[in-house]
């Protein structure tokens, strides 16, 4: 006797229960990983849910179901990277279109916009999404969307997603958030005004640094409807495999988060101690317009922390010195990782953009994992303890 489907209203619930696939008759407990190309038609002019895998798999669609659920969307959609979710939003776009984007986003997003749609002819205005009035003095008459990153990477600024959704509306643009930093655990964007929010799953989705994926979240169907056809077309879509991984990391993702963001206060309090850093870059920290937003508009101030040496100490010289923490890009993994901005994840900038987007030689992004935070700042103590004898900083 086939159970009914439990209506589960609290998120924690449907981190560990997404939606039944009704695929098979097994009794198993995770969808099964559905290893096939295609799929039989019992006739030739059958109406068919599968048919072949790039259109659309059981174990991807129980993953874009689950995150369509948890994101509050009419559809969810996963890709075989971030940045291929983020080509298949932007994509819905035409050439001669204009989109006012964030002035610091990541790397790879400030290349896929600069270097590919360029060429696309597709126009962006960067501005400062916490300056309202900047962003409204950027909207032309061929503006058809805000695209910016919640908490921008690296230097952790937080925009209202509220405010932005409302001068949207007000002109009739999307708005497009890339919320990878915080999940939807920690802010729902869609539930905020946004229309399309984008992850890299690799990070705290997956959590585990064992695959690369990319979610898009469309609020309506008719958005959906744009972006299922970029995904089918360009085909840059998930496998079953890490579909599963993606899955399964989701199920954690509460109590992964947790100790995240527990361990990263922390780490805030520690560093502001320490005579060598020169300043921390933090949504948590009482007193900047950043607390305030993530105040009102998050559920925690999550697991990334920026922050400056003081000049004259050698950054690289501190990051190879860790011994715990591991020097890597990516974030958002249960082990702790960290990284120099500007030799690594936003390398694609010239230093003079670098510089203009708040990235010096001195900065340096810390993803706090889920070890004992007494080690953690056991391994940052005696890295910055062997800091004692400064040098010039680089200047080039």
């Amino acid at each position: 006797m086939e159970s009914e489907e439990i209506d589960m209203t609290e998120f924690d619930t449907r981190l560990v229960h997404g939606r039944s696939q009704h695929d098979n008759q097994t009794g198993a407990v995770n969808v099964p990983i559905y290893n096939s190309s295609t799929f039989i038609f019992p006739k030739v002019d059958a109406k068919v849910t599968w048919d072949y895998a790039r259109s659309g798999n059981p174990t991807r669609n129980y993953l874009e179901d689950q995150l369509a659920a948890l994101e509050n969307g009419a559809k969810g959609f996963a890709f075989s990277s971030g940045l291929a979710a983020i080509h298949a939003v932007l994509g819905i776009f035409s050439p001669g279109d204009h989109i006012v984007i964030g002035n610091t986003i990541y790397g790879g997003t400030f290349r896929l916009i600069n270097q590919f749609f360029k060429r696309w002819d597709l126009k962006v205005t960067p501005v400062d999404t916490q300056d309202l009035a900047a962003v409204e003095n950027a909207i032309q008459p061929t503006t058809k969307a805000i695209y910016f990153e919640t908490v921008a990477n690296p230097l952790l600024k937080v925009t209202s997603v509220k405010a932005i959704s409302k001068i949207a509306k007000r002109h009739g643009l999307l708005t497009i958030v890339d919320n990878t930093f915080l999940t939807p655990y920690l802010q729902q964007p869609l539930d905020l005004g946004a229309d399309i929010v984008v992850h890299s799953a690799t990070k705290y989705l997956g959590g585990h640094s064992d695959v690369v994926a990319g979610i898009a979240v469309a609020k309506d169907q008719a958005i959906a409807d744009r972006i299922y056809f970029n995904q089918n077309g360009i085909g840059s879509v998930l496998s079953p495999a890490d579909s599963n991984l993606i899955r399964r990391g989701i199920q954690t993702l509460a109590v992964r988060l947790d100790r995240h963001v527990s361990n990263a206060a922390k780490i805030v309090n520690f560093l502001q101690s320490r005579p060598e850093i020169a300043k921390v870059y933090y949504p948590g920290i009482a007193g900047t317009k950043d607390y305030e937003i993530a105040t009102a508009e998050l559920k925690g101030y999550g697991g990334i922390i920026s922050f400056e040496l003081q000049k004259g100490f050698d950054a690289i010289k501190f990051v190879e010195n860790l011994n715990l923490i591991q020097l890597a890009v990516s974030l958002g993994a249960v082990e702790s990782l960290i990284e120099l901005p500007y030799k690594m994840t936003h390398a694609e900038l010239s230093p003079q953009e670098q510089l203009k987007a708040g990235i010096t030689h001195q900065l340096v992004r810390l993803s706090v994992g889920i070890e004992d935070p007494k080690d953690l700042i056991g391994d940052l103590t005696q890295s910055l303890d062997r800091l004692s004898e400064p040098v010039s900083e680089v200047t080039d």
